[in-house]
């Protein structure tokens, strides 16, 4: 493993409103790393995770990812699997790729790693079918297995997973991960989850108690 720092935070504290979600946490997760955060809900990961998304400045301390601090330099370094993707009325396509050219065939290569290959087979333009209206029909497990997808296409150097198999049985969630386990080398992986089997492998396993991380 890479001992090169690919996230950086320093004293790092968040309050929504008054209320402190995150106390002055310093940690420093390295590239290729695979890290787990696990904690009871309400324990502010997933705040954590939206902070190295981009989509949240720290109220204190100073947050590094890959070099970048801005929040759109940061969102460009990683790829974001959240527990409740956004679906829009675009194609299939669209959905995943969101403006990037990806080829058919790593196209094809990601909805099989994502076990999507049936259901867009089923659909009447296959992966360039619009969706509209069907968006909100989509089931979690769709929507979730999209929002990985759209990750394998965007194929940063960190993947972000929040609770990413949440609307899939055990059985399923974990041939997920294990089907992706190959696009996951070589990248720094942090993953939020309440379910510690989810993660097999990784490097390190951090609690979240009360807006700390520990050991």
């Amino acid at each position: 493993m890479n001992k090169e720092i690919a996230v950086l935070g320093e004293n790092i504290s968040f309050y929504y409103k008054e209320r402190k979600v995150l106390d002055n946490l310093s940690f420093s997760f390295y590239k290729g790393e695979h890290i787990g955060i696990v904690g009871e809900s309400g324990c502010g990961k997933s705040t954590l995770l939206k902070l190295i998304s981009g989509l949240l400045l720290p109220t204190k301390g100073t947050l590094k990812v890959n070099g970048a601090t801005t929040p759109e330099e940061i969102r460009k370094q990683i790829s974001p699997v959240m527990q409740a993707p956004m679906i829009m009325p675009l194609s299939v396509r669209e959905n995943i790729t969101l403006g990037h050219f990806v080829s058919d065939e790593r196209i094809k290569d990601i909805l099989k790693a994502t076990k999507l290959t049936d259901w867009v087979d089923s659909l009447p333009q296959g992966v360039d079918t619009y969706l509209g209206n069907q968006a909100n029909e989509l089931s979690g497990g769709q929507a979730q297995r999209i929002s990985i997808a759209r990750a394998m296409a965007k194929n940063t150097d960190i993947i972000l997973l929040d609770e990413p198999t949440s609307a899939l049985d055990r059985t399923t969630g974990e041939g997920m991960l294990e089907a992706l386990c190959e696009f996951f080398e070589g990248k720094t992986v942090i993953h939020v989850t309440h379910q510690t089997e989810m993660l097999k492998g990784y490097n390190r396993i951090l609690r979240m108690e009360e807006g700390r991380l520990c050991e």
